[in-house]
């Protein structure tokens, strides 16, 4: 067994130890510091938008995007049953209803057809996310969204540099909403982003997250604002992750491929799949069972053998503040829950880990 396999730590080293060190050394980590407008223009231009303003945490991000667009008690926000809850709360903190909507059963991203049945006179939005780095079918997306004149929200926080028709996942909707919690393809520590090409929206957010202070007085705040700024600390270790991007998305996708080869021939199992004209980013590579399988016996002698998994999401509508929304049928999502395995996709690991983790997942199963 190899000394310890890591399932989805953060990669750090000596660049972030040197931006760190800087931040530190001109005395800024806090709010104020130039490095969390640098951090905001080097994003801006990988994605290829007009603007990003950075946020305390992807949470935050969804939040006041749809506080942007006036979403509001009374609308309605369409969302997939199968995503990490921090796509569907901020509907709430404005007060508007969420809608499940069920998920493509290969894809497991949420199903363009359901989202139109499920439309109606107080639908404003819709919140497709990209789950486990695997981009939506935008062009279904925004059609629909055109058609019925609905914003879009892209939740992104999982899918740093995935691809669409070679476009950037957080730039074909209205605003687009990212993550760099510990755990996502990049971090800084905590953190998140909100990107798009309406720089008037983008700068009122980043008006919004300063507690909509005011530059003509001192402390004067003219609207209700929030306390969702990125620190400079935050930035520094942000931008020498951004360095990194690109070596971490080569080795998700090398660690996906190598689970694709190891594992294609074993019974019963099959992976998480790209649209033909999509790249994921592997946030995470997820594995599902067509058969009868005790998951969490199975991830127990995983972990025996030194191999940590977790489960995929379990549907939003399971848990108690969501028992009262609409329902609907999700038996998509139930499936991919209950039938479901997250493996090891930390770029700590080495390829030899990887090969490792098949070996055992084959003998087990």
């Amino acid at each position: 067994m190899y000394k310890e396999i890591y399932l989805d730590a953060p990669n750090l080293g000596e660049t972030e130890k040197q931006y760190l060190a800087r931040s530190i050394s001109i005395g800024y980590v806090s709010t104020l510091g130039p490095f969390v407008s640098e951090f905001e223009k080097k994003f801006a231009k990988y994605l290829n938008v007009k603007k990003a303003v950075s946020t305390q945490s992807g949470t935050a991000a969804l939040h006041m995007a749809l506080y942007e667009l006036g979403i509001k008690k009374g609308n309605e926000v369409i969302v997939p049953a199968l995503t990490f809850v921090a796509t569907v709360n901020p509907v709430k903190y404005v007060g508007a209803e969420p809608v499940f909507v069920d998920v493509d059963p290969d894809t497991w991203n949420i199903s363009p057809g359901e989202i139109e049945k499920h439309i109606t006179e107080k639908t404003k939005a819709i919140i497709p996310t990209h789950l486990y780095g695997n981009p939506c079918n935008m062009d279904e997306i925004m059609e629909i969204a055109k058609e019925y004149k609905l914003f879009v929200i892209e939740d992104a926080t999982e899918s740093l540099g995935a691809k669409y028709n070679d476009k950037h996942t957080g730039t074909f909707g209205d605003l687009g909403c990212f993550s760099f919690n510990g755990n996502k393809i990049i971090t800084t520590g905590g953190g998140g982003l909100v990107a798009g090409n309406n720089g008037k929206r983008l700068e009122h957010i980043k008006f919004l997250v300063n507690q909509a202070r005011g530059e003509s007085k001192d402390h004067y705040h003219p609207e209700i604002g929030f306390n969702y700024r990125m620190t400079n600390l935050e930035a520094a270790l942000g931008l020498a992750q951004m360095e990194r991007l690109n070596e971490f998305l080569i080795k998700k996708r090398k660690f996906h491929d190598i689970y694709r080869k190891k594992l294609k021939d074993t019974e019963n199992m099959h992976f998480q799949e790209e649209y033909e004209n999509a790249e994921s980013s592997f946030w995470f590579s997820c594995i599902i069972f067509d058969k009868e399988i005790d998951i969490p016996r199975l991830q127990e002698e995983l972990k025996n053998k030194g191999v940590p998994t977790r489960r995929i999401f379990m549907p939003i509508t399971e848990f108690p503040p969501y028992r009262t929304c609409k329902k609907g049928e999700y038996k998509n999502s139930y499936y991919i829950y209950e039938k479901g395995l997250c493996l090891p996709s930390s770029t700590l690991n080495s390829e030899n880990e990887i090969y490792y983790v098949c070996e055992k997942l084959k003998e087990l199963i």
